[in-house]
């Protein structure tokens, strides 16, 4: 894409977290620990999935592909942020900028999709137990995923697009640690209207509509473990849901409030960022491991399979 012929100036400056020194160094360890745990917790999460037989049904399936995008979604800003914090000079290419926002819709996108396809297969399995096989069959649960990685995309080419026309002029300070449409549109001299459109919708529908299918399941969900007589039953139940809920909650509840937020440059939105592309993948592989029994049982059989072939 020839972005130079539509801008006048060929990067941006990023402000960051801090401009103190000692500062940086603390958020450069910081975050190059989160960044070590995001990928080896998702990179274990994959191979467990991947190498124990009893993983191999559509929740587990599920969350293979959330893992692969934790994985994306922390790789687009961190290694740039580690980067920035080691560097005098903070910059980045206007091309490189806008391929940022892209990934980022991608994979912010596809995670939302993904957490609501969760929640719709959590739905089928306690409110429809024993017809649970024949709703979450397997060209159904491949659809549902293979869709959440398509609405991503197709989020991501539409947004991107508009802002491939957009022009940046003199002011070129982006008053964050990395590129997300809502910091970035405000450089333009130009008429933003579509792309703040475009925003809006996606933030909307992507976001909110997403949501609001995680909501919709959970009330079903609650109002079905509610009306289970025996306590262990309801115990159960929600058991095999709170580690979900608390997934959806750091994840929408960080990136929503980022979007819907007047774009300001506060240290809230910075905090609001921080969680949802930073914070979240690294806890996700935490959340699902330290709560599921399964999980833990599957890794314990793949350690001791693992400790027996270096022995032989």
């Amino acid at each position: 894409m020839d972005l130079g012929n539509h801008s006048t100036v060929t990067e941006f400056i990023l402000l960051g977290l801090s401009a103190n020194p000692h500062i940086q160094a603390l958020l450069f360890v910081l975050f190059l620990g989160i960044y070590l745990l995001t990928l080896m917790g998702n990179l274990t999460m994959l191979l467990v999935i991947r190498a124990d037989s009893h993983l191999h049904t559509p929740m587990y399936f599920f969350l293979s592909h959330l893992s692969s995008v934790d994985i994306c979604l922390s790789s687009v800003t961190v290694p740039k942020l580690l980067k920035d914090l080691l560097s005098q000079k903070k910059t980045i290419s206007v091309e490189g900028c806008l391929a940022q926002v892209f990934f980022v819709f991608v994979a912010a996108g596809t995670e939302a999709c993904l957490l609501s396809v969760m929640a719709y297969d959590r739905y089928a399995a306690i409110c429809h137990p024993l017809l649970y096989g024949q709703i979450m069959n397997k060209q159904l649960y491949m659809q549902l995923v293979w869709g959440s990685w398509g609405l991503g995309f197709l989020d991501a080419l539409i947004n991107i697009f508009l802002a491939m026309n957009v022009i940046f002029c003199e002011a070129k300070i982006i008053p964050h640690y990395s590129c997300e449409m809502p910091s970035l549109l405000p450089l333009s001299c130009s008429d933003i209207s579509r792309n703040l459109i475009a925003l809006l919708c996606s933030t909307l529908l992507h976001g909110l509509g997403t949501f609001l299918l995680v909501f919709l399941s959970y009330v079903r969900i609650i109002a079905t473990i509610l009306s289970i007589s025996s306590t262990s039953g309801r115990s159960k139940a929600f058991s095999t849901c709170s580690s979900h809920l608390t997934a959806v909650a750091l994840y929408f509840g960080s990136g929503l409030l980022r979007h819907l937020m007047p774009n300001s440059g506060s240290p809230m939105q910075l905090i609001f960022s921080v969680q949802y592309t930073i914070v979240t993948p690294m806890l996700n592989p935490l959340i699902y491991s330290l709560k599921n029994k399964e999980v833990k049982a599957a890794l314990q059989r793949t350690l001791e399979k693992y400790l027996q072939h270096i022995r032989c």
